[in-house]
């Protein structure tokens, strides 16, 4: 913990963290508002998946784009853009008297203008911290991002259950508006331009670390996602149990994030952090009991954190600073589509056999990745003897005579 309290010390990273954050708390709430409205209206949790699937796919589409257009244009400029789209679209969906292709239609679009926060951060974080803190700096990071989904599912259960889901859809532009504007306005983002990047749109996503991120991080949050939709379906919408038991699922991955934090990332720290989450996630098939499903998603947790801190890591040691952007919007993309069909998934199998049905898709979800990052340990960079930080830019130099 002291090496952490050193980090937040560091000038710019705890307002960096913190603004981020807050920007970012949206996101812990914005699936579970849009399942719980949708589904209000329509009756139909397959029809609730078919939305979220949309606007993880509308994520995932503009992910990479959005971030390497920050390169280009700016990242004020590229944020403020997406932020204003997005609030709009949301209280579209909130306000506007629907069917389900307007729905979906909607959903994409909020999506398509999802700010991309976590890229301008991340891209951020090297330039603020020295190489030997990169590694840490992005397991706290990791960690204290699971303070987004202890208290954003509640948040948002709570007030969708207990005043309308009109009304949480309305507080997540709020709170776009007010969070998304301070992150904008942080100085750290004047400081830092991103170079354009002189490769081609995509190839870097080619590397072989930044496509096990992509991929692993599909999977992940695939179980992930698909493990929400099963406990808002055992548990309903008419109380906050669905929203505390994925808190405890959070508290889970906040505890392993910095509990494992200092540990170095070699090739096999993926699959063994898999292992954790792939175990808790099975046991929890066996019982929809509210105090079984809190312990194993608690275990289950403690895994979740530490995967992403090994994504984030290998991203970004893997490229030049120019392509970091574009990177982990790449890595952001296989997220967010593993997040669309989790959803979906899930979403139709609850309707055909019950929430059991969701729960044992993250397993398979889960445990896919788990074998994914066995069979190509090797190409996971060795972190142990290294730092996190991207390859600089280089390019040639005129020496005048």
């Amino acid at each position: 913990m002291a090496g952490y309290r050193d980090l937040l010390r560091t000038p710019g990273v705890g307002r960096m963290i913190t603004s981020q954050l807050a920007a970012r708390f949206p996101s812990g709430m914005t699936a579970l508002a849009i399942l719980l409205h949708v589904e209000q209206r329509t009756a139909s949790y397959g029809a609730a998946g078919l939305v979220l699937a949309a606007t993880s796919v509308g994520q995932a589409l503009a992910g990479p784009l959005t971030s390497r257009w920050m390169g280009a244009w700016g990242m004020r400029r590229v944020l403020t853009l997406t932020l204003g789209v997005c609030v709009l679209s949301v209280l579209a969906l909130a306000l506007l008297p629907l069917t389900l292709p307007g729905y979906v239609f909607f959903g994409l679009l909020i999506g398509l203008s999802t700010p991309p926060v976590q890229s301008a951060v991340r891209t951020i974080y090297p330039k603020l911290v020295n190489a030997a803190q990169l590694t840490p700096l992005f397991s706290l990071d990791a960690s204290l991002q699971e303070i987004i989904w202890i208290f954003a599912p509640v948040v948002i259960t709570v007030v969708s259950t207990q005043v309308g889901t009109v009304e949480g859809l309305v507080l997540i532009a709020v709170i776009l508006v007010v969070a998304g504007g301070w992150f904008v306005l942080s100085p750290e983002l004047g400081r830092v331009r991103i170079p354009r990047s002189r490769r081609a749109f995509g190839l870097v996503v080619l590397k072989p670390p930044v496509l096990l991120a992509t991929v692993i991080g599909f999977l992940l949050i695939g179980g992930v996602s698909a493990v929400e939709v099963g406990v808002v379906a055992t548990f309903g919408h008419d109380g906050i149990e669905a929203g505390l038991v994925l808190g405890v699922f959070a508290v889970g991955s906040l505890v392993g994030g910095l509990s494992l934090g200092h540990i170095p990332i070699g090739p096999w720290a993926m699959a063994r952090r898999l292992v954790i989450v792939t175990l808790g996630l099975t046991l929890a098939v066996f019982s929809l009991n509210i105090f079984w499903l809190g312990g194993t998603l608690l275990l289950a947790g403690v895994g979740i954190a530490p995967v992403l801190a090994v994504l984030f890591a290998i991203t970004t040691a893997s490229v030049k600073f120019s392509e970091t952007a574009e990177a982990f919007g790449w890595a952001g993309t296989g997220q967010l589509i593993g997040a669309a069909a989790g959803s979906a998934v899930a979403g139709f199998l609850v309707d055909g056999a019950g929430p059991q049905g969701a729960f044992l898709a993250g397993v398979l979800f889960t445990l896919v990745g788990l074998i994914v990052a066995i069979v190509f340990v090797r190409s996971f960079p060795d972190l142990r003897e290294r730092d996190a930080s991207p390859y600089p830019d280089t390019e040639p130099v005129t020496i005048p005579r």
